[in-house]
């Protein structure tokens, strides 16, 4: 019987219950929950750095803002109070979407 021992969505269980395998698991106390959520984080990251095709990455994208929501949820906030966040970040200091590669400061 294969060990897993990872973070798994909700309705996993349910979908190994229908193929009739027999499967053990855990509810986590709230500090391993966020553990298991950021391993859990790097390993959606390391697929998304392994696709090769957009299909393929939105999907592992779709996974990690799931990581993030969960995230979110589990140190009290929401998704809404961190894209809240995000849009003042953005205001002040800027996104992403131009593109902008920094080379170097010159020192005073």
């Amino acid at each position: 019987m294969p060990v897993y021992n990872k973070l798994v969505r909700d309705r996993i269980p349910e979908i190994i219950e229908k193929t009739g395998k027999k499967f053990s698991t855990k509810i986590l106390e709230n500090d391993e929950y966020i553990t298991e959520l950021r391993k859990k984080a790097y390993e959606e990251l390391d697929e998304y750095m392994n696709t090769n095709n957009k299909e393929d990455a939105v999907e592992e994208l779709a996974d990690l803002l799931e990581i993030v929501h969960a995230l979110a949820e589990s140190h009290g906030s929401s998704i809404e109070e961190v894209e809240e966040l995000r849009k003042n970040k953005a205001a002040k200091r800027g996104g992403f979407k131009e593109k902008i590669f920094l080379i170097e400061v010159e020192d005073e």
